[in-house]
């Protein structure tokens, strides 16, 4: 079963990345969106990629995607982690995708088009991240529900 990883260097908190950060302290994950074209926007950004305006706001994610990709890694890049871990592309609902690690399934029943769901956890320190595990029991993707 995925665990999440304990020990990881994160880049300091900047006045831009501070409301994600702040969010995901507090179990939220947010984004920006756009107010004049209405794009949804992450990682965070000083222009929006979809027209350049400076018209962002911070939303609240549902937190609900599916897999896009994903690769399970089996020799870590750093001795902090423990392997095996997957690394993944999800396309989230709102409109945006995030690279973030999958936890609470077996490595071997990842598959594209899975649903999935945030589930903060402390990496050590005050810093907190957004993993994403199925939405749905183990046990329902067993049996390809």
């Amino acid at each position: 079963m995925l665990q999440p990883q304990t020990g990881i260097p994160l880049n300091p908190v900047t006045p831009l990345t501070a409301p994600f950060w702040d969010g995901c302290a507090g179990g939220e994950l947010r984004y920006q969106r756009c107010t004049e074209c209405g794009t949804a926007n992450f990682t965070p950004t000083d222009l929006c990629r979809g027209c350049t305006s400076r018209a962002l706001e911070w939303r609240v994610s549902s937190g609900l995607g599916t897999v896009y990709s994903w690769t399970v890694v089996h020799r870590p890049v750093t001795p902090a982690f423990t392997a095996p871990y997957a690394v993944a592309i999800v396309d989230l609902d709102d409109g945006y995708r995030m690279l973030t690690n999958l936890i609470g399934i077996d490595a071997a029943a990842v598959r594209e088009g899975l649903r999935v769901r945030v589930d903060h956890h402390g990496v050590g320190g005050e810093r907190v991240l957004p993993y994403f595990r199925p939405e749905f029991p183990t046990a329902e993707i067993a049996e390809g529900k």
